[in-house]
């Protein structure tokens, strides 16, 4: 066991696939390496402890909003048979909660990795997600796995429920403007609101089958670097997004303010009803100029972020 030991993850974002992937449809996921999450696990002869931007005492006292993390916590302990070690846990992250940018995935999965680390036990990727599922399972009810798998990712993914990960090779480079609305996401409320259209509208169904249709082409269009075609995917993914009732008037606001500045495109990502935009560009000085627009009328901060990243070098 050791004194100290840290466990990182990242942001992720949802380039296309929103809703449509809880229905079997392909989506394409990037990992946002530049926005992080840190977990610390410390040493001490005191309880059980942990600190973050939510609370901060004893792991027994954790509020109920927190005992998803709480119930991971638990679990690996019980399997690592060591229940009874005591530690501080420090959670530091970047990223803005209820965004869509997978911020309880980031934690859990850099929780996860922070504690077999200190236990100085080995991780497969496959166990990493596994135990991402325990907290994302309380959390968010059923979850696709998209957002652990991302958020635990190198490259940008490729996703279907139930298949195996595959990545997605971009061969040009162009910018994305992750721009936060400053409005809390409700994911949870936007996935039962696409349900319910499901059960009485064919036009939802429509619209889930041509959300997955612009993933596919997507795709290609990263292949091939067509980033034209790729700003029109996201504008129709975005019209299509509306139709189903999950954005929001700021979105639909801020992507017309974006396509109007010079991006290709811009859609929301995510669950919706709120939380973040993406604008694509073609330049980074475009990518400036539609992030200062932006924050003149009223985003509270922006990211821009290469969307072909040195980072990504492979799925694990």
């Amino acid at each position: 066991m050791l004194k100290t030991a840290i466990g990182k993850s990242h942001a992720k974002i949802i380039f296309f696939g929103e809703h449509s992937v809880v229905y079997g449809q392909p989506a394409i996921c990037l990992p946002i390496s530049k926005i992080q999450t840190k977990v610390t696990i410390t040493k001490t002869n005191a309880p059980q402890t942990i600190q973050s931007r939510y609370f901060d005492g004893k792991l027994i006292d954790m509020p109920n909003n927190e005992t998803g993390i709480q119930l991971l916590i638990k679990t690996i302990l019980t399997e690592l048979h060591q229940e009874d070690i005591s530690f501080n846990i420090k959670i530091q992250s970047e990223i803005p909660s209820e965004r869509g940018m997978g911020s309880s995935a980031a934690t859990a999965v850099a929780l996860i990795r922070a504690l077999f680390h200190f236990f100085e036990q080995p991780l497969s990727h496959s166990e990493l997600l596994r135990l991402a599922d325990v907290s994302e399972q309380y959390i968010h009810g059923n979850p696709s796995g998209l957002d652990a798998a991302t958020v635990s990712a190198k490259a940008p993914i490729w996703f279907i429920r139930g298949r195996r990960l595959r990545t997605v090779p971009i061969t040009k480079n162009a910018f994305l403007v992750i721009t936060d609305t400053g409005i809390l996401g409700q994911t949870g409320l936007a996935v039962q609101h696409v349900k319910a259209q499901l059960a009485s509208s064919t036009s939802a169904e429509t619209a889930i089958e041509r959300l997955g249709e612009n993933a596919k082409s997507a795709r290609e269009c990263l292949t091939t670097g067509n980033f034209k075609k790729l700003g029109t995917l996201m504008n129709n993914s975005q019209n299509l997004l509306a139709k189903l009732g999950v954005s929001h008037p700021t979105l639909d606001l801020f992507a017309q303010l974006a396509i109007t500045n010079g991006a290709l495109g811009a859609k929301l990502t995510g669950g919706g009803m709120g939380g973040c935009l993406i604008a694509l560009t073609q330049d980074k000085k475009t990518a400036q100029q539609v992030a200062d627009i932006l924050v003149k009328n009223g985003a509270v901060n922006t990211w821009i972020e290469p969307l072909k990243s040195p980072d990504h070098k492979g799925a694990q």
